[in-house]
């Protein structure tokens, strides 16, 4: 009893040892909850993220046949949720969406998130679980994007539309105004005139998601 009374504390020790009653791994649970194979261990490991959010709770909950409070779950959040909706936590990723010539893509990994209301979200008709926040880097978006601004993500399909996206362009992960030109064209368009615009074909690039929030320091 003594040391379900500890584990009752801490929510990596609970996840630790549901894992291992249910003969499964992290890396299986991580991609269970729709993250890369490493989350649930650096998780467990390093803190990061400090809390699960709400979804990866309720689906670890489920499989696992734990509670939701022992995995982290405030006693009142359903109270709360049912007043505001509740918040969703938004992963920030440890990588940058280049504004200038072009920055390689570092791996996709969370190091610490950024809370949005969830009622907010549903008004944008954006799904939390499909959101990322990433850093500008470099000027070639200025003044709509400053270096160091963060940027909500939305990965959702979507039909394309002209306008700020993410795209990867080769090894580049860049965020570029984009604009279709037609027979499978599209134009990678700087807000900084100082950048001409790159012209390229479809199947170079991969988009991966609109950009729809910003935030930065004054």
């Amino acid at each position: 009893m003594g040391n379900m009374a500890s584990h009752a504390d801490d929510p990596r020790e609970v996840l630790l040892a549901a894992a291992k009653a249910a003969d499964t791994s992290l890396s299986r649970l991580s991609v269970l909850i729709g993250r890369n194979p490493s989350y649930l261990h650096q998780f467990v490991t390093r803190g990061s993220p400090r809390r699960l959010d709400e979804r990866a709770r309720r689906i670890l909950s489920q499989f696992l046949q734990v509670s939701e409070r022992s995995l982290g779950a405030e006693e009142n959040s359903h109270a709360e949720a049912a007043a505001d909706g509740g918040w969703a936590e938004i992963p920030r990723l440890d990588l940058g969406a280049s504004a200038g010539g072009g920055a390689v893509a570092m791996e996709e990994t969370p190091y610490d998130a950024l809370r949005f209301s969830r009622r907010w979200l549903r008004t944008q008709g954006l799904t939390a679980d499909r959101l990322s926040v990433i850093r500008v880097a470099g000027d070639s978006m200025e003044p709509v994007l400053r270096d160091g601004d963060e940027i909500l993500v939305d990965r959702s399909a979507h039909r394309f539309r002209d306008g700020l996206h993410v795209v990867r362009l080769g090894d580049a992960l860049l965020v570029k105004r984009v604009a279709s030109q037609g027979f499978g064209r599209v134009m990678l368009i700087s807000e900084n005139k100082a950048y001409p615009p790159v012209e390229v074909a479809t199947e170079e690039l991969e988009i991966i998601g609109r950009v729809v929030w910003k935030g930065g320091r004054v």
